[in-house]
């Protein structure tokens, strides 16, 4: 039978081809999201291992937790005289000290920071005697003294900077003017869209506000000594802040950041891949039952020669595996143009990660393969079940069909008692209390899969009314080819649900995506019209990164300017939790707009040096009443007592404001190099350009500070979501792909099953471009159908989720003009999807139709 069935595999080959397209892609996507993130990390791998190359260990500030993200904040410094004690150690071979930022704004020559794409912006500084330490080369010029500078290779190519040239650069403080002394590069790879500026030791010192203070002391040890050894002498030096690790330790805890991204991003693309994978085992299952259907009597034929059920069933697993092999292989190798397409989508959003070489590890071949050929095997298992129940006698009958399997009289009730428990898995998931985040996720996940299946299974039952609705334009418009298409459409309701549903669950997401975007941006528009009372907000470029806080300090007498109230963003330890600290000023109130309900209104001003504020719903799920007192405890693990003075109502789209915000005069106290969230500025005659430019003019020196209205605010907010949701979009659009090619499937092979009807047709007057409109109508009414059942999950889930999430600020909002959109998507999906089959149908010889078996 495997000879029979491998010789029936290529006997069709387009239909073979047709049934891995829908896997190539999926794996296409599993492959392409290993090699992307595979070679980020090679790429962080390859920085962070060469940042300590020739040090044997590392001395470090200790900081005393994490922040509210799961990142180590700043570490706090280390005295600069550290470093003459350890070079006095007996096995010390060398030790050098560095300053570092990732704060440090290159500037280009049209005055505007140079984008990192969302990379870091690092400076660090460099010693005659710690050039061995020094991760980067030189590729032109010399290495910086005194008001010098050395910039990356990728900055210098990109904004036309070359050696001797002015530049200016901006950590803490106003921008400052550089020469450039020399370019330089990570060797061995690619920086992404990050910058790297360099400086000599005094310099950086001052300009990242460390005088007298280092970041980091790279130590190398005699030749002989073993790291624990010198660690061992080290230790006894140090202070309960200081930490000393070996150097691959330390490359290790430093990459922690950028691993804990990357593995997000994997497993969120990969999240995709299955959707795409999920899809397609959707169109592979339902192209191998129409190819069976339209095999009896081959199937018949070999059961007439003695083929047992179980060698049937056998020989269309076999095709199925070899299928899945095939497409698995072409979907491992297109898997590596799609890292680089992926990478530029990345790109276009704002995300320029660092790579090193490409990796395509053994990792990524074994699951791309593994994965494609069992989701294809198992998706052909149940058309494989049917054509074991091709009876002998369908031989020599022509007109045969399949006779219905003896659990088909309990298709109904079955279908209709999964939807019921996947709606029920759905809701408790998504609305159910007191059960815990991972069992509940579970649910929900579960309930979407099962979801999809009980839609699928009771689609059919609506595809009679669907298409005599949704194919009522087409037989308005279309005639003859237009009522043709409708009733072809509802000929084999199964048929079309299946091929239907493929393209549901791709629209179903995107709808949900839609509306959960949708819900962010009216959240946080309501959000922002109640707060934001202050004419102007001054924030970084991207409007999310703090800005140094002397941006907002410079505007502070200015002749246009009537109030200045910045607020602060930091992290500290509290309650137990590591959390996001905010700080701010007095007059806060001439800037943001809140509504107490206890504490009254000049709660910003009695704050001083022991009060802070907090939001209702924190307040009442910590048990917090005015005067309660909590402890505050910083990075350099310094504390500081509080008591709670005022409790208000933050809106649902969120606030500007952390769970626990203090003054910025105790924030100033203990964290040495504050930032701004944002500065909120008031004018005595509002919003004007004149005022606008005087704003810009005064803080030109702070090339990160960004003047901005408020409604400028808000667009400027929402570009991020918006880029976000493109891009899921565009994520999405490959399960549509998918769904587009089991369309065409079905369609191809119906006109291969019709050939004779098509002849007929032909042979009584229907026309070539009436043959074409009406395998083009038939399209899209399955596209429609497809949209149609699409959408009623999407809109369910979102309306679920947001509910479960209006705690969080989220609001149901329905995106009305994007729904139409995504419908004018579908009948574009039906056009193109008919392309290939309508010209195939339209082309058939008459004649040869007519004695087509």
């Amino acid at each position: 039978m495997i000879a029979v069935a491998l010789k029936g595999l290529a006997g069709r080959k387009v239909r073979a081809l047709l049934t891995a397209i829908a896997i190539i892609l999926g794996v296409a996507m599993i492959s392409g999201t290993y090699v992307l993130t595979d070679t980020m990390n090679a790429g962080f791998d390859t920085i962070f291992s060469r940042s300590y190359q020739n040090a044997d260990v590392v001395i470090t500030g200790k900081a005393v937790f994490d922040n509210a993200n799961g990142n180590t904040v700043e570490a706090p410094t280390i005295p600069e005289s550290l470093l003459g004690e350890v070079q006095n150690l007996p096995d010390v071979a060398l030790a050098a000290g560095s300053v570092t930022t990732d704060t440090l704004k290159l500037i280009g020559k049209d005055g505007k920071v140079i984008a990192t794409g969302g990379a870091p912006s690092l400076g660090f500084s460099v010693t005659p005697s710690g050039q061995p330490f020094n991760p980067t080369k030189l590729t032109a010029g010399e290495w910086p003294k005194g008001r010098e500078i050395v910039i990356d290779k990728a900055t210098a190519s990109g904004e036309g900077f070359a050696v001797g040239d002015q530049i200016r650069a901006q950590a803490f403080g106003p921008a400052r003017t550089f020469r450039v002394s020399g370019i330089a590069e990570f060797p061995g790879v690619s920086v992404g869209g990050a910058t790297f500026a360099i400086f000599d030791q005094p310099t950086a010192q001052v300009l990242f506000r460390k005088a007298g203070q280092l970041d980091a002391i790279r130590v190398q040890a005699k030749s002989g000594v073993s790291t624990s050894d010198l660690v061992g002498q080290i230790r006894p030096l140090l202070s309960p802040r200081q930490i000393v690790r070996s150097a691959d330790e330390q490359a290790a805890q430093d990459k922690k950041q950028a691993s804990g991204f990357i593995s997000f991003l994997q497993y969120a693309l990969l999240a995709f891949a299955g959707v795409s994978l999920f899809v397609g085992a959707f169109v592979i299952a339902n192209t191998l039952s129409i190819t069976i259907a339209q095999r009896m009597r081959e199937f018949a034929t070999l059961r007439t020669l003695g083929a047992s059920r179980r060698q049937v069933l056998w020989a269309v697993v076999i095709e199925a595996f070899v299928i899945g092999v095939l497409g698995s292989v072409l979907g491992l190798f297109l898997g590596l143009g799609l890292a680089k397409l992926l990478n530029a989508m990345f790109v276009a959003i704002g995300i320029d990660l660092p790579q090193g070489s490409t990796v395509f590890a053994t990792r990524t071949i074994v699951v791309s393969l593994l994965v494609g050929t069992i989701v294809t095997v198992i998706a052909s298992v149940r058309p494989a079940r049917r054509a074991t129940r091709v009876p002998p006698i369908a031989a020599v009958r022509e007109g045969s069909v399949l006779p219905p399997s003896r659990f088909a009289k309990y298709g109904t009730a079955t279908a209709l008692t999964i939807l019921a428990a996947a709606i029920a898995l759905v809701c408790i998931g998504a609305l159910g209390s007191g059960i815990a985040t991972g069992p509940r996720l579970l649910m929900l996940g579960g309930g979407v899969l099962l979801l999809f299946f009980g839609v699928s299974m009771n689609a059919a039952k609506v595809v009679r009314p669907l298409a005599a609705i949704l194919g009522a334009p087409a037989k308005s418009i279309g005639g003859a080819p237009g009522i043709l298409a409708r009733d072809n459409a509802t000929r084999n309701p199964a048929r079309t649900a299946s091929t239907a549903s493929a393209l549901m669950i791709g629209l179903a997401l995107v709808t949900f995506v839609a509306i959960f975007g949708q819900g962010l941006r009216s959240s946080f528009e309501d959000a922002v019209n109640t707060l934001f009372v202050a004419d102007y907000a001054v924030t970084s470029t991207n409007t999310f990164t703090p800005i140094e806080a002397e941006a907002g300090q410079a505007l502070v007498g200015a002749a246009c300017v009537s109030d200045v109230t910045a607020i602060r963003a930091g992290s500290a330890r509290y309650l137990n939790s590591n959390s996001d600290l905010t700080a701010v000023q007095p007059n806060l109130e001439a800037g943001v707009a809140m509504d107490w309900l206890q504490g009254g209104e000049d709660v910003p001003a009695r704050l001083g040096r022991d009060g802070f504020f907090t939001s209702k719903d924190y307040a009442k799920d910590h048990d917090l009443s005015i005067g309660s007192p909590i402890t505050l405890q910083f990075a350099d693990g310094k504390k500081a007592d509080v008591r709670l003075k005022g409790i208000w109502d933050e809106p649902n789209g969120g606030s500007p404001f952390a769970d626990v915000t203090v003054s910025t005069a105790l924030f100033d106290k203990y964290v040495a190099r504050p930032r701004d969230e944002m500065v909120l500025i008031n004018t005595p005659d509002g919003v004007s350009d004149a005022n606008t430019a005087t704003l810009e003019d005064g803080v030109r020196n702070f090339a990160d500070a960004k003047v901005q209205t408020r409604d400028e605010f808000k667009k400027n907010f929402e570009k991020p979501i918006n880029s976000l949701l493109n891009l899921l979009y565009a994520l999405l659009a490959l399960s549509v792909i998918v769904s587009l090619v089991g369309i065409i499937n079905t369609l191809v092979l119906t006109v291969f099953e019709r050939t004779r009807e098509l002849g007929m047709l032909r042979a009584v007057g229907m026309t070539r471009r009436q043959v074409r409109m009406m395998i083009r109508y038939e399209s899209i009414v399955t596209a429609l159908m497809g949209a149609v059942l699409g959408m009623v999950v999407g809109v369910f889930l979102a309306a679920l989720v947001t509910h479960a999430l209006s705690s969080e600020g989220i609001v149901f909002a329905v995106p009305w003009i994007q729904l139409v959109y995504f419908v004018i998507a579908a009948i574009l999906v039906g056009v193109l999807a008919a392309v290939i089959p309508a010209r195939r149908a339209a082309r058939l010889n008459v004649l040869q139709a007519l004695q087509y078996e």
